[in-house]
This record gives C-alpha cells, sequence and structure tokens, in this order.
C-alpha cells in the first residue's frame, strides 16, 4: 500500500519539477540574452537627476507662500482645501499635529481658523470618533500649501460648468 501511494506522490510531483526546470530555464535564457550586449530596455531617466545618491546635492529654493488667508474656491468637487498661509516650522509627527491646534473644534473660535471636516474623525467603517482619525492626521498627505509656483506644465483644465457641452 505504501509503495502505491509513494509512485502517486512521485508521479504527481513531476508536472511540477518539470514547470520549475522550464521557468529556470526560461529566467537563465532571458538574462543571457540581455547581458549579452546593449540593454534593449530603455532606462527612464531619474527624477532627481544624474547626481550620485549619496553626494551632496544643491536644493532649490522653495517657492515663496501665499500667507493672504483667503480661502480659495476648490477647482473640482471632493477636492481637499489648499492651505492658504504658510507653514514653515509646523510640526506634524507621530506626537504632534500643530494644524490641530487652530482647525480642532474647539480651538475655531479662539483661531477663527476653519474647523476640519467631520470626515476627518470618521474610521473607515464610518464610525464618528471623538478624536482625528489616525488616517487622517497627517494633513499634508492631501492639503496643500498655497505658493507662486510656475506650473510645469500647461494646464486645460476647466470646469465643467463653464464649458458648453454639446
Amino acid at each position: 500500500m505504501r509503495r502505491k501511494a509513494a509512485s502517486r506522490l512521485r508521479t504527481a510531483r513531476a508536472p511540477l519539477v518539470l514547470a520549475a526546470v522550464l521557468g529556470g530555464f526560461v529566467v537563465f535564457a532571458a538574462a543571457a540574452a540581455f547581458s549579452a550586449g546593449e540593454s534593449p530596455i530603455n532606462v527612464v531617466p531619474r527624477l532627481t537627476g544624474a547626481a550620485d545618491p549619496m553626494e551632496d546635492v544643491h536644493t532649490p529654493p522653495f517657492d515663496r507662500p501665499i500667507v493672504d488667508d483667503v480661502r480659495r474656491m476648490r477647482n473640482y468637487p471632493e477636492q481637499p482645501p489648499i492651505i492658504p498661509h504658510s507653514i514653515d516650522g509646523y510640526q506634524l509627527t507621530l506626537g504632534t499635529n500643530r494644524c490641530l491646534s487652530c482647525h480642532k473644534r474647539e480651538f475655531t473660535e479662539g483661531s477663527g481658523a476653519p474647523m476640519i471636516s467631520i470626515t476627518h474623525f470618521m474610521d473607515r467603517d464610518g464610525q464618528v470618533l471623538s478624536d482625528v482619525t489616525p488616517r487622517r492626521y497627517f494633513c499634508t498627505a492631501c492639503h496643500v500649501q498655497q505658493t507662486d509656483a510656475k506650473p510645469l506644465v500647461r494646464n486645460l483644465f476647466g470646469d465643467t460648468q463653464n464649458n458648453d457641452v454639446q
């Protein structure tokens, strides 16, 4: 009885071993083809330039923040509001969030800042919590500071209400 089971086990393993050998051959052949000469793959240049990653590189200055504290119209529904003031020096770590010292509900009256949205108190199941949910704690993951930066590319975005759609 044991011999028949062992024989069936060997027969069942044979296709797996064959597939592994063939897969290894394909990987080996592809590696040999790429190392044989010039690589046919076009490598995309790095966004940081050609500098060595361990080398000190001059960082260009940041664009100037717009600090007029004017609330701007949003460009599309559900767009997170931009930050209309400077956030230089704001501490945003696991233990401290400077934004909440003005935008948390209990501080908005004294600071005059808009209260953060109720969605920031909801967990992923839609349950409203008493404090900001951890997934919404790091404000700058969604909200950006308004600056005087020039666009990197031409922008033809337009509001659908302003377009004559046929």
